[in-house]
C-alpha cells in the first residue's frame, strides 16, 4: 500500500498548489465549454483525445495516444516516490440537449449500429476531463511540492463499460508503470461543491443482456400454422417482473429493465423472431450472478413453452462489476479532503448508488494483487436549485432535481469545477506531497465568499441521513497540528465569486465574449501559455467514425491541434441552468466540428 502523507501537511501543501488556479481556471472552464460543445460518442472521442494530449504535452508530460482506441495516457516522472494515477473518462451520449444553455451541443453522430443520433455530454465526462488537465496543469506547475510519478489517463468508451479494459489490453501498466493507487471522480446530483465519499461499495454491477427469440412466421389470418416470438417475448418480459421481487433477497438492491423489444415489420404477418434488451442492475456480485441465471433460465423455459423452432440467443456485454473502493485509502483520500476543504464539505454517503462504471478495471479485480483505488463523488446541483425542489428529505430532492443522463443535467459550472480541481488535486497530493515541502502556511485565508457552504444546502438537507463524522484516519493522521487547515475557511471563498479579484470572475463575464474567438492577451499560465493557439481549430477530422483511423498517432509530433473555436475567454454571469438560449445573432456561429 502507498504511504500516506498527513492530511493537514497535505493541506498545506494543496494551499500552495492551488494558489495557481485562479490563473488557469478561465482556460479550465473554457475547455470545459468546448468540450460541452462539441461532445463526441464512446470510441470516436477524436477531437477531444487531441485537445487532452495538447494539453498535457504543453504541461510537461510525455504523452501517447491511441491506446485503446482514442484514449491518451501522460506521465510526469518527478523524483522518488509513489504512482499515482488520475483517470478521466472522454466520451458523451446520444440524448438530445435540453439545457437552454448558450453552448448547449447540437452535434449529431453516428452511433455502433449505424443511426443518426443527438450526443451531448449528459454525464458530466466534459466536466471530468476538463478537471483532469486541470489537475494535471496544477501539479506541473508546483513540481517543488511533490516528489513521485503521476499517470494521467483520459479514458474512452466509459459509456459502453469497454474502454478501460481496452486501454489495460493494450498494456497500459506495463508501458507506463503500474499505479500504487487509482483515483477517479464524477459530477452527481448534490449541492454543487460537495464531496461525497464512501469506503467498500459506492456504485453496483450493471450488464446488459441483448435476446433474441424465434418462431415461425407467416399470415395472421392463419395464426394457427405459426409460432408467435411476440408472445414468447411478451411472456418473458411479464416472467421477468417476478425474478427480482420472488427470487433475489429483498436486502440485495437489484434491477431488471427491458429497455429494447423490437419484432416484424408489417401489421399483418406474424414475424419470424424477436428482439430485447435488458439491462441488470444489483449491489452485490452475488445478486448479479443470480439474476442472470435466472434471466436465461426464464428465456429459455418460455422458448420451450411456446414451440419455438430453435433455442433463443442470449448475449452479454457491456458489464461492469462492483465499484468497491479500498476501505483504507478511502480514508486516506477523505481525511486530505476534509484537512483542506473542512468537515462541512465533505459527507459520507450512507448508501451505495445502484449506477456502474468501469474505473474498477484500473483496481485489476482478478489480479491477485489488485492496485487499490478511491472513486468519490462531486456534487454540481446549483444550490437555488437544490433548495427550491420539493420534498424535505434528500432523496425525495435528488428525485426532483436533474441528474446525469437527463437532457436538462447541466452542472453549476464554477463551484464544480473548482471543487472538481482541488478535490483530484488534493488526492495525488495526499500521497505524493513532500515530507519537506514548505506549503502555504498563512495562518488565516479566510474571505467572504458570495455562495453559502454546502452545510447549510445539504447538511441541513441529509440530517440524520448521514454520518458527519469522518472515518477514521491512518496512523499518520494521528499527530494534532495547531491552527485551522489554510483552506478550511477558505472552502467557501473557493466556491463562490470574485468580483473584485483581478482576473475577474468567470460567471461575470459576456457570453460573446466566450463564444468568440479571442484575442491575444499577455500574462498567460507558464503552462498554458500557448492554449489559445491549442484550441485555433484546424480543419475537423474527417473519416471511419470508430478506431483511431483519424484519431491521435502514438507519438504527438506533428499532431494537429483540436478543432473548435478558441474559449479562454470567461463564461457568462449566473449560474448554467438560468442561462438565457443563444439569440438570433448567434445562430451563424456554428460548431466547426459535427460529428
Amino acid at each position: 500500500m502507498p504511504q500516506a502523507v498527513e492530511p493537514q501537511h497535505a493541506a498545506h501543501i494543496g494551499g500552495a498548489v492551488m494558489r495557481l488556479l485562479d490563473e488557469i481556471f478561465p482556460l479550465v472552464e473554457g475547455f470545459y465549454v468546448d468540450l460541452h460543445r462539441n461532445p463526441e460518442l464512446s470510441h470516436q472521442e477524436h477531437r477531444t483525445a487531441r485537445s487532452v494530449a495538447e494539453w498535457l504535452s504543453r504541461a510537461g508530460y510525455e504523452v501517447t495516444a491511441g491506446i485503446g482506441g482514442t484514449g491518451v495516457v501522460g506521465v510526469l516522472r518527478n523524483g522518488p516516490g509513489p504512482t499515482v494515477l488520475l483517470r478521466a473518462a472522454m466520451d458523451a451520449l446520444p440524448v438530445a440537449e435540453r439545457t437552454s444553455l448558450p453552448y448547449a451541443s447540437t452535434a449529431r453522430g453516428v452511433d455502433a449500429d449505424g443511426d443518426e443520433v443527438p450526443v451531448m455530454h449528459a454525464c458530466a465526462h466534459d466536466a471530468h476531463t476538463a478537471c483532469l488537465v486541470g489537475t494535471a496543469d496544477l501539479l506541473a506547475s508546483a513540481r517543488e511540492q511533490w516528489s513521485g510519478t503521476l499517470l494521467v489517463v483520459a479514458q474512452p468508451g466509459e459509456e459502453t463499460l469497454d474502454g478501460a479494459a481496452g486501454m489495460l489490453a493494450e498494456r497500459l501498466y506495463p508501458r507506463f508503470g503500474r499505479p500504487d493507487v487509482a483515483l477517479a471522480q464524477h459530477i452527481g446530483s448534490a449541492p454543487a461543491g460537495l464531496i461525497q465519499h464512501r469506503a467498500g461499495t459506492i456504485l453496483g454491477t450493471s450488464a446488459r443482456l441483448k435476446i433474441r427469440v424465434f418462431g415461425s412466421g407467416g399470415p395472421s389470418t392463419r395464426p394457427h400454422t405459426t409460432v408467435d416470438p411476440v408472445m414468447t417475448a411478451a411472456s418473458i418480459v411479464t416472467r421477468l417482473q417476478t425474478v427480482v421481487a420472488r427470487e433475489i433477497d429483498p436486502k440485495d438492491a437489484a434491477m431488471v429493465n427491458v429497455g429494447v423489444m423490437r419484432a416484424g415489420a408489417r401489421v399483418g404477418a406474424v414475424p419470424d423472431e424477436a428482439y430485447l434488451e435488458i439491462d441488470t442492475r444489483t449491489l452485490t456480485e452475488r445478486a448479479a450472478a443470480k439474476l442472470h441465471t435466472a434471466i436465461e433460465r426464464v428465456v429459455h423455459a418460455e422458448s420451450q413453452a411456446s414451440g419455438a423452432p430453435r433455442a433463443p440467443e442470449i448475449v452479454r456485454d457491456q458489464r461492469a462489476r462492483v465499484t468497491d473502493n479500498n476501505p483504507d485509502q478511502t480514508a486516506v483520500v477523505a481525511a486530505a479532503h476534509r484537512a483542506f476543504f473542512g468537515d462541512d464539505y465533505v459527507l459520507d454517503l450512507p448508501d451505495p448508488i445502484i449506477g456502474s462504471e468501469d474505473f474498477p478495471e484500473f483496481g485489476l479485480p482478478d489480479d491477485p494483487d489488485p492496485v487499490p483505488y478511491v472513486y468519490w463523488f462531486i456534487g454540481g446541483t446549483p444550490h437555488e436549485t437544490w433548495n427550491e425542489a420539493p420534498g424535505e428529505t434528500p432523496y425525495e430532492k435528488l428525485a426532483a432535481v436533474p441528474e446525469a443522463h437527463a437532457p436538462d443535467f447541466a452542472p453549476d459550472r464554477e463551484p464544480t469545477l473548482r471543487a472538481g480541481l482541488a478535490a483530484m488535486t488534493m488526492g495525488a497530493l495526499a500521497y505524493l506531497g513532500r515530507a519537506d515541502a514548505a506549503g502555504d502556511s498563512a495562518p488565516d485565508m479566510a474571505r467572504t465568499g458570495e455562495r453559502p457552504p454546502p452545510v447549510e444546502a445539504a447538511h441541513a438537507a441529509f440530517g440524520d441521513h448521514v454520518d458527519p463524522e469522518p472515518p477514521e484516519e491512518p496512523a499518520a493522521a494521528a499527530a494534532e497540528e495547531t491552527g485551522e487547515s489554510t483552506h478550511r475557511a477558505d472552502m467557501a471563498d473557493l466556491l463562490a465569486d470574485h468580483p473584485e479579484e483581478t482576473g475577474e470572475s468567470t460567471h461575470r463575464a459576456d457570453m460573446a465574449n466566450l463564444l468568440a474567438d479571442a484575442p491575444e492577451e499577455t500574462g498567460e499560465s507558464t503552462h498554458a501559455a500557448d492554449m489559445a493557439e491549442l484550441l485555433d481549430p484546424p480543419s475537423p477530422a474527417r473519416g471511419p467514425t470508430r478506431g483511431t483511423a483519424t484519431g491521435p498517432s502514438e507519438s504527438l509530433a506533428g499532431a494537429e491541434p483540436p478543432s473548435g473555436p478558441a474559449y479562454p475567454a470567461p463564461p457568462p454571469q449566473g449560474p448554467p441552468v438560468a442561462a438565457p438560449p443563444p439569440t438570433s445573432d448567434d445562430t451563424d456561429d456554428e460548431p466547426p466540428h459535427r460529428l
